[in-house]
C-alpha cells in the first residue's frame, strides 16, 4: 500500500504540472481553456488567424476537405474569454488528413496541408479549391501518411511559407519512438508566393523524454509560426500514453529559429551529416492525466493573433483531442504573449 500512495501522489504531480519554463524575453502564458458548449468534439489541428476574431481551424479527421471558422474572444492581457465553432467552409472533395493551415491576407487565400497526400493546397475563402497547389521538392514524395507534411505557415512581410514533416523522413534517418532515444531531423522548407520551393534547412528536436514502452505515442514537430523579422517559432510536442491511461502526459517545447542566419542545405542531399539550425528555447510546460486531473492537451495548431495596446503579441495555441477521446480529452485553446 505504501508503494501505491508514492505513484498516487507522483501521477498528482504530474497531472497537476502546468508551470512553464519560459525564455528571458517578456513571456506570459495565460490558462488553457475549453468550450465543450460551442466548440463540437473534433481533431483540430491547425489554426490560422484571419484578422479581427475570426480564424480558420482544420481538423485532421474531417470527412470533407476545407476548415472551420472560429470565433476567438481575446482580453486587453492576451487569455481567451470566448471560443466558438461559427461553422465549415469546404466543397464536396473527401478531407485529405488535414494538418497545417496558413492564411495570406495579400491574396485572401488559404492553404492546407494534407498528411494523407502530403500535397499543400489553395483555397477560396469560402473552402472551394482553387487548382493551385505548391511544388513540393522530391525528398518529402517519401514521406509517410503517419508522419508527412504536418506543419504550414506564412508571414505578410516576408512573404514566405514555410512547412515541415512531424517526423524524419525514411532516407535521413530513425523516427523516434518511446525507447529508442532518436532525436528526430526534419527538413524546413519554404516558399515564395509563387508557391515554389526556396531555402531547406535541417532542424534537430531534442531527444525523447520517455525510456518506456507506450501504448500510443508521438513525438514530432506539430506546428510552425513565421515572425516578421525572419524567425520561425517551432512547436516539438511529446504525447505519451500508457496503458493504464493514467500517468499519460504532453510535453511541448517550442524553439525560435533563425534560418536566415544560417546556411541553407540542398533539397536532394541526406540530413543525415548535416548541421541543424541552432535553437534557443521558446516556451515550455506539461500537461497530463492524473487521478483528480484531466487537462492533458496534445497542441497541434498554432499561429500569431492580435497584438494588445502595449505592443505585446498573441500567439493562439489548439489542441487536438482525437473527437474528445474516451470523454476524458478536451480539444483546449491558450495563448502566450510575448515581446
Amino acid at each position: 500500500m505504501k508503494h501505491i500512495r508514492i505513484f498516487a501522489v507522483v501521477i498528482l504531480f504530474l497531472s497537476l504540472l502546468t508551470a512553464s519554463t519560459l525564455s528571458a524575453q517578456h513571456l506570459v502564458l495565460h490558462e488553457q481553456r475549453c468550450f465543450p458548449e460551442q466548440v463540437p468534439a473534433s481533431g483540430y489541428s491547425g489554426i490560422s488567424w484571419l484578422g479581427g476574431d475570426d480564424y480558420a481551424v482544420v481538423g485532421d479527421n474531417s470527412k470533407k476537405d476545407g476548415f472551420f471558422v472560429f470565433k476567438i474572444s481575446i482580453d486587453e492581457k492576451g487569455a481567451i474569454t470566448d471560443v466558438r465553432n461559427v461553422g465549415f467552409k469546404g466543397g464536396s472533395d473527401p478531407g485529405r488528413d488535414n494538418e497545417g493551415i496558413a492564411y495570406n491576407s495579400r491574396n485572401k487565400r488559404i492553404y492546407i496541408s494534407g498528411e494523407k497526400d502530403n500535397q499543400v493546397r489553395e483555397y477560396h475563402l469560402d473552402g472551394r479549391l482553387t487548382g493551385r497547389k505548391f511544388t513540393m521538392p522530391a525528398p518529402f514524395a517519401k514521406a509517410s501518411r503517419s508522419y508527412g507534411l504536418e506543419a504550414l505557415t506564412y508571414n505578410a512581410v516576408t512573404r514566405r511559407y514555410w512547412t515541415t514533416t512531424e517526423s524524419t523522413l525514411k532516407d535521413d534517418g530513425k523516427q523516434a519512438n518511446a525507447v529508442n532515444g532518436v532525436k528526430n531531423r526534419l527538413r524546413l522548407q519554404s516558399f515564395d508566393e509563387r508557391l515554389r520551393p526556396e531555402r531547406q534547412y535541417c532542424y534537430e528536436m531534442d531527444a525523447p523524454t520517455s525510456t518506456v514502452q507506450a501504448m500510443r505515442y508521438a513525438h514530432g514537430v506539430s506546428a510552425l509560426t513565421a515572425l516578421d523579422d525572419g524567425r520561425l517559432l517551432v512547436l516539438e510536442r511529446e504525447f505519451f500514453v500508457p496503458e493504464s491511461k493514467i500517468g499519460a502526459y504532453v510535453n511541448c517545447k517550442i524553439y525560435e529559429v533563425t534560418p536566415v542566419r544560417s546556411k541553407a542545405i540542398q533539397a536532394d542531399a541526406t540530413l543525415k551529416n548535416k548541421t541543424p539550425l541552432d535553437k534557443k528555447l521558446f516556451a515550455e510546460w506539461t500537461t497530463s492525466i492524473g487521478l483528480l486531473d484531466f487537462s492533458l492537451a496534445n497542441y497541434e495548431g498554432m499561429c500569431l493573433g492580435p497584438r494588445l495596446a502595449d505592443g505585446s503579441q498573441v500567439l493562439v495555441l489548439v489542441a487536438d483531442s482525437q473527437n474528445q477521446y474516451a470523454g476524458i480529452l478536451s480539444d483546449w485553446f491558450r495563448t502566450i504573449v510575448f515581446k
